[in-house]
């Protein structure tokens, strides 16, 4: 039992200490939007979303994920992490997702309203990203679904993160975590500030 226990508490220190360093290689790009380069994969979120949204039942982040110089990986959406209050959380399933909540539209059509893509590919400007395939695709509308998002060289992959909100509240701070299928050691990690 004790030995549970310490297991248990380092586990919780570990996810504690990764979130405080993910936050500090994290740059703060303005209006919701943040990056890092820590790890192998370049992660960008645009949080702007989730911050309108806050209340949402199910929250979206828009992620742009880059392989660094000409290395290449695959994010299986079961490989991609939020933490929230020192909690893992993982996406839920397609399924799922179509199954309890009815707002995609809406939430694609703000987000196109809010205009950041300009921002975030600004930054990401030598970078190219196919929009041909996505976690979460509207049914009938643009992309295809996948389980895996491949990015190679200077092609990157953009898609939406949902995650059923677990209680957010304007200030919170997450990290959202992604690893390469195939090679758990190909990492990227953003911290994100819903202000």
């Amino acid at each position: 039992m004790m030995k549970r226990l310490k297991s248990a508490l380092l586990g919780i220190l570990i996810l504690v200490a990764g979130a405080g360093f993910a936050a500090s290689q994290t740059t703060d790009l303005g209006t919701g939007v943040f990056t890092s380069d820590m790890g192998e994969i370049i992660l960008t979120i645009d949080a702007s979303l989730a911050i309108d949204k806050i209340n949402s039942p199910y929250v979206m982040f828009m992620a742009f994920m880059v392989a660094k110089g000409e290395g290449n990986a695959a994010v299986d959406r079961n490989d991609v992490t939020m933490t929230w209050n020192g909690q893992e959380y993982k996406m839920p399933t397609l399924v799922e997702w179509r199954k309890n909540y009815n707002g995609a539209q809406g939430d694609m059509t703000e987000y196109r309203h809010l205009g950041h893509d300009a921002l975030v590919l600004s930054q990401l400007s030598t970078y190219k990203f196919t929009s041909n395939q996505d976690y979460f695709p509207i049914l009938g509308r643009g992309p295809l679904p996948t389980d895996v998002g491949s990015m190679s060289g200077s092609i990157g992959f953009m898609t939406k993160l949902y995650f059923k909100n677990p209680g957010f509240k304007k200030g919170d701070q997450i990290v959202i975590a992604v690893k390469d299928k195939k090679n758990p050691n190909v990492t990227g990690s953003c911290a994100v500030i819903l202000k």
